[in-house]
């Protein structure tokens, strides 16, 4: 029986490797029978700069085996993050270079994923003599550690409140579930990518496997075993090496301070020290000599491992978002430039101070505003990522006032350096987005001062003009770096910024907004009738044109109008037209799925200064899947000649869409998605980190 293509996404064989010459031949050998009716895959080998043959090991395996060099050895959890972020819209198989896995045993993972809930895939593993390997694992727990040090692992597994272990050979005969199981062979969903996301590499090596499966499960994701895929682990490094011993143990206490805390943290110290000296006695002068290099390192205890010939670690960032992280869309640029440097920087999100308070009269669905804005405060500071954390200070946004403005400006900053002190993110890069929160940073201590001017917040219509503008000039004049998405407003503001400002463009994630086929489409996208004219963003009236969406809805009456986004502006009077379908919200994960089920992709902008200066992130998104876009004008459009059709009057805009539906893109999608080649969120981060981290001067 074959996994069908249509049930799975492609399969990514993701083998990473470090002087692994003696054991990468057998393991690249034994996967064609492996993958046997698995459906389509591709094998990738990331190399952690090996110094010994595994290159030209893998070099030699031939052409069906690709080679990603890390040039560095950055540990078993970056070297699997490269290979992931090598296999856009795949499941991952990850694999140790020591694993021989057995004939249909990818099949079997597979079939195991589709099971309801399941995010994570196991085999059994034997030793190479045919002995079976415990590989599954309970919950780390202090008493777990405490039972185990008194115990020993073995005795210990046999009660389940007492140790980590799986120890009855008995339980490895049947499916299961464990909390989670050793990293040398495991099957991760593309869901369970996209939902959880890339592995914490401050690890280094040993308990990057136990963190992500854990994190898997706090996102509703189980790990599965299936005993009947089978695997041959050869293993036995830890158990040799003092300092990979010594790594393991004290990751095991990291691990527990970043899931529970510090206090937590201590407490688990305290047992895997214990573990440590009692071992250290009984095994005597020679055999207990890991086990006093590992205490010794307990004690010492440093914060995360150092990776061999490591660089300096750069610095932190703080960015003050426009966009409060809980329960607006993640696709705004200050989120996806903070989650891309998050993968190798320490970074904390402040969700949006405001611009002003909430009134009745002036600001819509006021009640709606505080109530959320209260409950994204009772959030507190959380960790979302590995290295990326997000808070929402509590503000007293009377921007009128100066005093008013000198007192929330001190509440926030004092929230903002209490959380930059627990999180221990000293002299951070600041990136503003929102004007109202120079007030705040102006004092603070920092490496670099960025306004990311992504629009003009002086033309929102509810802010107060004059005060919004002076912080805007102030912003302008005083920070380090000005970064735009806006050439046309980067022109009008040169006076003030002078070589200080910067073009920074909006990018786009390729991995994200890949094509998904019709049949993976959402149910309710599906059952909208056809030809679909579609829209996903926020639904605000001073953005969005109602009247010319109004006005598309009653001369297109043979199509269907999909919306998707939150409301702002008055949707009943789009709604009560029987082929205009508002879907409201729906998650950033989801977005790829509902926007492939357009025909036509549609920015029926208002001709408004807010839009003028605007560079819609959509856009992109729109063309990365392959849509046929129409577009009402905008200055950055001019940068998008021959991909986009641009309608000036509404005429026009209903033209280019019935245009649209008769001809297609005016480029092939294959032709469109490959112009964004060099517009990814990658590489955007990476252009802001230069900027900003250079030596000054």
């Amino acid at each position: 029986m074959s996994v069908p293509a249509i049930d799975h996404p492609a399969l990514a064989v993701v083998i990473v490797t470090y002087n692994s010459g003696e054991v990468i031949e057998d393991c690249l050998a034994g996967l064609p029978d492996a993958l046997r009716d698995a459906g389509p895959s591709r094998t990738i080998v990331v190399d952690n700069d090996s110094r010994d043959d595994t290159v030209a090991k893998v070099l030699a395996a031939g052409p069906g085996v690709e080679l990603v060099r890390t040039g560095r050895n950055g540990g078993f959890a970056a070297g699997v993050n490269a290979g992931i972020q090598a296999a856009p819209g795949c499941d991952v198989l990850v694999l140790n270079a020591d694993i021989r896995l057995a004939p249909g045993s990818v099949r079997l993972l597979r079939e195991k994923l589709r099971e309801p809930g399941t995010g994570i895939a196991v085999p059994r593993l034997t030793h190479p003599d045919g002995r079976l390997q415990l590989s599954l694992r309970r919950r780390p727990t202090v008493l777990r550690a405490l039972g185990e040090a008194l115990l020993g692992g073995l005795r210990a597994g046999r009660y389940a409140p007492l140790g980590e272990l799986v120890a009855d050979p008995r339980a490895y005969d049947r499916p299961a579930h464990p909390d989670w199981a050793t990293g040398a062979a495991w099957l991760i969903s593309r869901r369970c990518l996209d939902t959880v996301g890339l592995l914490d590499e401050r690890y280094f090596l040993y308990s990057e496997e136990t963190e992500y499966m854990l994190r898997a499960r706090d996102h509703g994701l189980r790990v599965a075993y299936e005993p009947r895929a089978r695997a041959v682990h050869i293993g036995g490094d830890q158990d040799r090496s003092s300092p990979l011993w010594t790594m393991a143990a004290l990751n095991r206490v990291r691990l527990h301070r970043e899931r529970h805390g510090p206090v937590r943290a201590q407490a688990m110290r305290l047992a895997v020290a214990l573990n440590e000296a009692l071992r250290a006695v009984a095994r005597g002068r020679t055999g207990g000599a890991r086990h006093r290099q590992a205490l010794r390192e307990l004690a010492r205890m440093p914060a995360w491992p150092t990776p061999p010939e490591a660089p300096g670690e750069p610095p932190p960032y703080v960015c003050f978002s426009g966009q409060d992280w809980w329960y607006h869309n993640r696709a705004h640029s200050d989120f996806q430039l903070m989650r891309h440097l998050a993968r190798t920087r320490r970074v904390l999100i402040v969700n949006s101070i405001g611009m002003r308070m909430p009134t009745p009269g002036k600001t819509r669905y006021v009640a709606r505003r505080i109530i959320r804005k209260l409950r994204s405060v009772a959030k507190l500071v959380r960790r979302v990522e590995p290295r990326l954390w997000v808070m929402s200070p509590l503000p007293l946004p009377f921007y009128r006032s100066p005093n008013g403005r000198a007192l929330n400006a001190w509440l926030v900053r004092t929230q903002v350096r209490a959380a930059c002190a627990l999180l221990g993110l000293h002299r951070p890069v600041i990136m503003v987005t929102i004007p109202t929160a120079w007030d705040a940073v102006r004092p603070m201590p920092r490496r670099a001062l960025v306004f990311n001017r992504s629009d003009r917040h002086s033309d929102f219509p509810e802010s107060d003009r004059p005060t919004i503008e002076a912080l805007e000039r102030a912003l302008l004049e005083r920070a380090d770096h000005v970064v735009y998405v806006s050439r046309a407003l980067m022109r009008e503001e040169a006076p003030l910024t002078g070589e200080r400002a910067y073009f920074l463009d909006h990018g786009v994630d390729l991995e994200h907004f890949t094509p998904v086929p019709e049949e993976r489409r959402p149910a309710d996208l599906r059952a909208i009738p056809g030809p679909r004219i579609g829209f996903f963003g926020a639904l605000d009236d001073f953005v969005v044109d109602f009247e010319l969406l109004e006005r598309v809805a009653v001369e297109l009456p043979e199509t269907s109008i999909v919306l998707i986004g939150d409301a702002n502006g008055d949707i009943g009077r789009l709604t009560k037209y029987p082929n205009v379908h508002w879907l409201g919200f729906r998650p950033y994960q989801e977005i790829p799925a509902y926007g492939s089920g357009f025909d036509v992709a549609i920015m029926p902008w208002s001709a408004n200064d807010w839009i003028r200066h605007a560079n819609p992130i959509k856009l992109k998104e729109f063309l990365a899947l392959g849509l046929p876009v129409v577009s009402t004008p905008f200055d950055e459009l001019a940068h998008y000649a021959g991909r986009v059709r641009v309608a000036a009057t509404p005429e026009e805009f209903v033209a280019a869409i019935k245009t649209s539906l008769a001809e297609g893109p005016p480029l092939p999608a294959e032709e469109l998605r490959a112009s964004l080649a060099g517009a990814t969120w990658a590489g955007r981060d990476a252009a802001l980190a230069a900027l900003t981290e250079r030596d000054p001067g």
